[in-house]
């Protein structure tokens, strides 16, 4: 009888298959990473594009500043 080795007849292809397992799971993390971190950077672009009124009136929806703040801060703006 002829001998497989230690891993058998489907040695080379279990082998294979474990890692195209180990790339796919690899390639799909650095996949969520990507779109996760440029989900925020989109996120960041777009306040930084805002008019400082409208982030000013952001800040004051958000309960970050109170009304006087923002009167205050809506009369420096000019």
């Amino acid at each position: 009888m002829m001998g497989y080795g230690m891993m058998g007849g489907f040695g080379l292809i279990g082998l294979v298959i474990n890692i195209v397992i180990v790339v796919g799971i690899i390639v799909l993390v650095v996949w969520a990473i990507k779109r996760f971190s440029a989900s925020s950077t989109s996120s960041n672009q777009n306040s930084s594009s805002q008019s400082p009124r409208e982030t000013l009136q952001v800040r004051y929806a958000r309960g970050e500043i109170t009304r006087d703040q923002y009167q205050q801060m809506l009369s420096d703006l000019g």
